[in-house]
């Protein structure tokens, strides 16, 4: 769990520092600049009364004795938004396009709700009451504590979104998002700011947690269930980063240089499933430049390719304190300027006076914040009542944690058998992580660790490990004691890890019937992760897996390696040493139970990776190009932009970064270098095995169609994952050697129980981005069909051929 000392100083510093900046700006600076005290504005002045209407009851928001069309749901939505832009003048239109300011973006409103990130503000005069938005892609992030209130107001802390992806299961993710609506629509938020859309380019990115894969359509299929579950309840979602948000190094000013291919068939693609698929309420820009431009200032990017490209028609905000040139943004399709300031209104107000700024675009971005204004659930006189379903929504997180969790070794000694005491080993099998840090993390009201999973599934924690843990705990009591609020966001929880004596082990191995050694990582919003002690084990960490294998193995004894990670880490140097491996990821609040029913075989493993496990971390072709030194943002960048430099005077990989690669990320790379790796993508082991045949295929109306069938021949009940990837063997083209087109699970398959899988996948995503006419193109000619249990075990092939076709997609 080690980080680099320089690193955690430099995390220190920047804490200072912001504590030292918000002192010296002052509250006339803040007021004037940053904060929106806006009395004129107050949702204070809001009064609604209530007509009937032929036994319908309706508001009058607008409180002039009659129903306007706004206020009339039974008018088309389009009407209505009409209706309300044409009573609206030009001040109120400029302010509904940015949100209240920083205080609520530091959960300072005392009007609001504690702990949410962000407005859309007020319109009194209209009856337009304020929309909140809060941070959630790993579950509702509000204040779970309110001064003089009795009541908590906690949230499900569900699995990070890469062991969501782990899953493979569209309809498990539908479930999730369906359980975070319900929490949002409970606790009078509108808009929940996820899920994280962005692609794994390289290993060490800080926010890889918050994601999904390496993999474009992974990513898509998932992010979709899971926006349509959240959007189910009536709230709306906000997919991000977009786009190429693979880095915290310098986030607010680097400069991604990309090929315009690779932008559409690797990063774009998952944004774009997405918004096809699920049609989310709101993107949320990112802070990077692409190609030079500013996302949130580009119009390539959020006019033609989202909006005209696919169709989108909902609203883009920008990231909080995004972009630098308000009107810009405006003008580009960025409607939303988050958390909002009085700089940019006046700079809104301004840009309209002089022309810069047409009423025309105002009106524009308008219209889409107040359709998303009338479809909420405060519109329709929803009233909230605090109580969302918790227990149930737990059970949910339990069960999605388990089935992400990915068996990567077992040499029999899963499930355990005969085993009644357990030796935990690591500081993290007592101090499980649940997830990452920043904006991501979610205050739950509980984090149950392997220790308790296993006593709660009828284990017996050795008391011998256990004293060593808590003579350790007790004799660094600082470092035990967990960050909280902004400090947390910057600070990741990282304990010292034990070292246990030869004699103690020998003590352990002689009282416990097997051993489980945790590693944990974390990391978060703020930073990039590092190579040395990060993505490597320590020395100590090695020390500890060696040591407790060769004295557990000496007395006949398994050893278990639980990998409680939030990113890939490297495995080869030691993964031979210990009997079995299961990479938990951070299950959220319900994690040890997850674990422990995997372990006790109470559920057998069936998580697949969502990206691949290199042999060494440079062979990523992404990490030539990478911010490798792990330094933290500079918080001062959120709130001021950077000085101009020369063309000298930038600094590769941190104020601009090559995407030299193209569209070689992850497997894609892998498989065309033909590089070894420690596990492969889409890889994960079961406790059964399954049985691939009598695949079909056939190509109808520029559709492919095939079906198989596929068997648990092993001697337990178990789900598998049907991957469906593509290859185009003698290609005119630079192309990958295959790519992932289609996967599905299977349902819990009882021993020898087949089960017939059919896909259906158009002939246009088979298609390459063609840069010399800028548009998809499918090449014509043989195409195999690949299905198998992992990227590198393929059990079925079937060529097809398919005649030349172009397609705007």
């Amino acid at each position: 769990m080690k980080k680099s000392i320089n690193k955690g100083l430099k995390v220190l510093l920047a804490i200072v520092i912001l504590i030292l900046i918000v002192a010296a700006l002052g509250y006339y600076y803040l007021n004037s600049t940053f904060l929106n005290f806006e009395k004129d504005y107050s949702e204070k002045n809001i009064v609604t009364k209530e007509i009937n209407i032929n036994g319908f009851t309706f508001f009058d928001r607008n409180n002039n004795g009659k129903l306007d069309v706004y206020e009339d749901s039974r008018e088309s939505l389009e009407a209505r938004v009409e209706n309300l832009i044409s009573q609206m003048t030009i001040g109120e239109k400029i302010h509904i396009l940015k949100g209240s300011g920083l205080k609520s973006a530091m959960g300072m409103d005392s009007d609001g709700i504690p702990g949410a990130v962000g407005t859309i503000v007020p319109t009194p005069r209209l009856g337009i009451p304020t929309i909140y938005l809060s941070d959630g892609p790993a579950g509702l992030r509000i204040e779970p504590i309110r001064e003089g209130e009795n009541k908590t107001y906690y949230c499900t802390a569900f699995p990070i979104a890469t062991l969501i992806a782990s899953t493979w299961n569209t309809d498990l993710a539908n479930q999730v998002g369906d359980a975070m609506g319900n929490e949002a629509l409970e606790y009078g938020i509108d808009v929940i700011l996820g899920p994280g859309a962005n692609i794994h380019r390289n290993p060490l990115c800080g926010r890889n947690f918050e994601y999904y894969s390496e993999d474009p359509v992974l990513t898509g299929k998932i992010g979709a269930a899971l926006v349509r579950g959240i959007e189910a309840n009536g709230i709306g979602t906000s997919v991000k980063h977009f786009v190429a948000n693979n880095q915290e190094t310098n986030r607010n000013f680097n400069d991604v240089i990309v090929s315009e291919r690779a932008m559409r068939e690797i990063y774009l693609k998952g944004f774009e499933i997405i918004v096809k698929d699920a049609r989310p309420t709101t993107v949320m820009s990112s802070y990077n430049k692409v190609n030079g431009t500013y996302t949130s200032e580009s119009d390539y990017l959020l006019t033609q390719v989202l909006r005209r490209d696919w169709g989108f028609n909902g609203i883009v905000m920008s990231d909080w304190f995004g972009g630098r040139d308000a009107p810009a943004q405006i003008k580009a399709g960025n409607d939303l300027l988050e958390p909002g300031t009085k700089k940019q209104w006046t700079a809104l107000e301004e840009a309209v006076k002089s022309g810069e700024l047409s009423t025309e675009v105002i009106d524009t971005a308008a219209r889409r914040i107040l359709k998303l204004i009338l479809k909420s659930k405060k519109m329709q006189g929803y009233q909230f009542g605090n109580n969302p379903h918790l227990k149930k929504n737990a059970q949910i997180a339990r069960r999605s944690a388990s089935e992400g969790m990915v068996l990567l070794k077992n040499n029999s000694a899963l499930p355990m058998k005969n085993v009644k005491n357990i030796a935990l080993i690591g500081v993290t099998s007592y101090e499980f992580i649940a997830g990452g840090t920043g904006s991501g993390d979610v205050n739950e009201a509980y984090t149950v660790s392997l220790e308790e999973g296993l006593k709660n599934a009828g284990y017996t924690i050795n008391e011998v490990a256990k004293q060593v843990f808590e003579k350790h705990k007790a004799a660094n009591e600082d470092a035990f004691v967990k960050p909280e609020g902004m400090k947390a966001m910057f600070e990741p929880y990282d304990p010292p890890e034990i070292t246990l004596s030869e004699d103690e082990l020998r003590q352990t191995a002689s009282s416990a019937n097997l051993a489980i050694i945790t590693i944990g990582r974390n990391s978060g919003e703020g930073g990039d992760r590092i190579e040395q002690g990060d993505f490597l084990l320590t020395e100590q960490e090695l020390e500890m897996i060696r040591n407790t294998c060769r004295v557990f193995h000496a007395v006949g004894k398994k050893v278990i390696v639980v990998l409680n990670i939030g990113g890939v880490i490297e495995t080869t140097s030691w993964k031979e040493q210990p009997d079995a491996i299961l990479l938990a990821w951070q299950g959220g609040q319900e994690g040890g139970n997850s674990v422990a029913d995997i372990l006790s075989g109470k559920i057998n493993p069936s998580g697949k990776l969502p990206m691949t496990f290199p042999i060494n971390l440079r062979d990523h072709a992404s990490s030539s190009n990478f911010p490798m030194d792990g330094d933290p943002i500079e918080i001062t960048s959120m709130f001021f932009d950077e000085d101009e430099k020369t063309e000298e005077e930038l600094i590769r990989n941190k104020d601009y970064t090559l995407y030299e690669e193209g569209v070689y990320v992850g497997y894609r790379h892998f498989d065309k270098s033909n590089l070894d790796v420690s596990y492969p993508f889409g890889f994960g082991l079961s406790y059964t095995k399954f049985t691939y045949d009598d695949m079909n295929v056939m190509v109808t109306n520029d559709t492919i169609k095939l079906d198989m069938r596929i068997t648990n021949s092993g001697d337990m009940a178990g789900k598998e994952v049907v991957q469906v990837y593509i290859e185009k063997p003698n290609s005119n083209i630079d192309r990958p050697i295959q790519e992932l087109k289609a996967f599905a699970k299977t349902p819990l398959m009882a021993i020898g129980e087949s089960k017939e899988m059919t896909f259906s996948i158009p002939a246009e995503e088979l298609a390459y981005w063609n840069e010399t006419i800028s548009q998809w193109a499918v090449e014509p000619g043989t195409y195999t069909i690949r299905l198998g249990s992992s990227s590198r075990e393929i059990e079925l092939l079937e060529n097809i051929e398919l005649l030349e076709k172009v397609t705007d997609q």
